[in-house]
This record gives structure tokens, sequence and C-alpha cells, in this order.
């Protein structure tokens, strides 16, 4: 009886516990959920000769992707040319392709008023010796001259099946070419907006410390240059147009970079040499990469005026030789074409377009 009357109350004792227990549950959550976070641990702050280097950098590749749009853009006015031409062709072959039918359309008709029997059939049923004899001659050349017209038939129609097979891969090329400008376009302004945006997170005097910086580099560089004796091997001389190419660039100093721009206001480091070199009557390719790749190659100590320094490895930039250690440049984005020490920067090779 007395084991009976507990359980009620043992029961009831469990119900209040398991209560208590799901009223407090929210009440431990809020306390969890309010307690802080511990913050997370922050990034070392850069020093500024690392930002330095990062953003000669990202605008090093910005250079590269500036040459690799350079070429498609060359190769693409190249292409667009040569399919403006090859429609051309193809529209004269045509022209001639018709005209060449309308000849022979007028043999066949003139064959079928005859009433179908050739020219020397008809000839020889006359009876008459003397007109055979007369009119064999003639017979011969009209025969070569129908072998002939449908010679040039074929030959003609091959021609036009050739350009427009020649179109149809010029076209291809154009349109890889145009994928590669778009990519090109993209890299190099991602590039030089990442750079932008390091140098504008920088205070004002720091943005002027990291000048002094970049220069300290330049002229560290342009020293250990010097210090090779370089210049003790180097003459002053030039050839004529060496120094009309020395004058044209030294005449842009002040003008801003702009990549893809190759004058008349703004430069990026190639459009300079190729510019200045035309006004001397040279043309050179568009790149620094193909100016490397295909002109003459001198040795440093031959060196001279109008001879261009090609540097680093990639080839990605390029500068001319004036005299005296110097060079004229169109640097990079945000600067203006200067002179500066011409090993101030990573030598790859010269190169001497006349």
């Amino acid at each position: 009886m007395n084991r009976r009357r507990r359980r009620p109350h043992a029961a009831a004792a469990v119900t209040v516990a398991c209560a208590l227990a799901v009223l407090a549950a929210p009440a431990l959550t809020l306390q969890a959920a309010a307690a802080p976070l511990p913050p997370p641990p922050s990034a070392p702050k850069k020093t500024l000769e690392e930002v330095r280097t990062e953003i000669e950098e990202l605008y090093h590749q910005a250079a590269a992707a500036t040459d690799a749009y350079n070429l498609a853009e060359e190769r693409t006015a190249t292409q667009s040319a040569e399919i403006v031409r090859l429609a051309r062709m193809i529209e004269g072959g045509r022209k001639r392709i018709d005209t060449l039918k309308a000849e022979a359309g007028a043999a066949a008709r003139a064959q079928y008023r005859s009433g179908g029997i050739p020219q020397s059939a008809q000839l020889a049923l006359a009876g008459d010796p003397q007109l055979y004899l007369d009119t064999a001659g003639r017979l011969r050349e009209g025969a070569k001259a129908t072998t002939d017209l449908l010679g040039e038939l074929t030959r003609a129609q091959a021609e036009l099946d050739t350009y427009a097979s020649e179109a149809g891969d010029n076209w291809t090329k154009l349109e890889a070419d145009r994928v590669r400008q778009a990519a090109a376009t993209k890299e190099i302004n991602e590039k030089i907006a990442a750079a932008k945006k390091l140098e504008s997170e920088l205070a004002a005097e720091e943005r002027e410390r990291l000048r002094r910086l970049e220069e300290q580099a330049r002229q560290r560089a342009q020293t250990k240059w010097l210090d090779t004796g370089i210049l003790d091997e180097l003459g002053a001389d030039s050839t004529a147009e060496g120094r009309k190419a020395v004058e044209a660039a030294l005449a842009q100093v002040g003008k801003p970079y702009v990549w893809g721009a190759e004058g008349p206001d703004s430069f990026d480091c190639s459009g300079l040499t190729q510019s200045a070199w035309a006004a001397a009557g040279e043309r050179i390719p568009r790149t620094s990469q193909e100016q490397w790749r295909l002109l003459p190659r001198v040795q440093p100590k031959d060196m001279r005026p109008g001879d261009l320094i090609v540097y680093y490895k990639d080839a990605s930039h390029i500068g001319m030789y004036i005299g005296d250690g110097k060079m004229v440049h169109a640097p990079r984005p945000g600067r203006d074409v200067t002179v500066a020490g011409a090993g101030s920067m990573e030598i790859l090779g010269i190169v001497r377009p006349s």
C-alpha cells in the first residue's frame, strides 16, 4: 500500500525536474551566445618595402599582359586587312567565273544552232577540199580556245576555293586574337587596380616615402651596373638614324604612360620605341617581346645611342639608350615618359633596329 502511494509523488518529482531543465536551457543558450568571441589574430602589417615590391610586381605583370594585348591587337589588324584583301579576291574570282561561264554558254549555244554537228564534221561533209584546208587551222585554234577556256574556268574555281579557305583561317585566327585581347585587357586592368589600391591605402607621408624607396632601388641598380666599368667601353657615336630616333624619343618626355598607346599624346614602353624609330624611318615590331625576338642583338660593350635595352627575363619592358649611361622610357601607369639610368632595372639584353 505504501509503495503504491509513493509512486505518484516520484513521477511528479521527475516531471518537475524535466520542466525545470527545459526552462533553464534557453537561458544557458542565451548566456553562451552573449559571450564575446575572441578576436581573430590580426595579420602583421606589411613594411613599406614589402608594399613597394608588391606594387612593382603587379605593374610588371600588367606590363607583360600589355605586351600580350599589343601583339593580339597587331595580329588582329593584320588579319582584318588580309580578310578584306581576300574578300576582294573572292569577289573578283566570282566575276571571272561568271564571265568564263558566259563564254562557255555562248559556245554551247552556237553549237546548238548548227544542229549539234561539230564544225569539223560539217566541213568534211561539204565536199570542198580547199575549204577544208583553209578552215582546218581555224578549227584547231577554236578547239584550243575551248580547252583553254575550260582550263581557266577550273583554275579560277580552284583559286576561289583557296581564297575562301584562307579567309576562313584568318577569321578563326582573328577571333582567337580578339579573345586574347579581351583576356589581356581584363588582366591589365585588374593588376593596375590592385596596385593603385595598395598605394591608395597608404598615408600621404607613406606614399612619399614609397616614391623615395622606388628611386633608391633604381639608384642602387644603376650604381651596381656602372661599377662594372661599362661606361669605359661605350662610345657616344651613333648613326644618323639612331640620333633621329633618340631626338624623337626625348621629345616625348613628360607625356603620360598609357598601356596600349602608340602616341602622339601618350605611350607605353614599346609604343615609345616603335614611334621613335618610325620617326627615323625604320619600322620595328610593336611589342617589347617581339622587338627582343626579331631585332639584331648586340653586346653590351658595343651599345650606342638609339639601341634598345630590353629589361626583365620575360622582355616585358624596353627603353632607348641615349648615351652617358642613360636611357629614355615610358615606365608604367601613373608615370610619365622620362630619362633614367640605363642600368636601373634588370637588363636582359640590347637590340639594334638599324
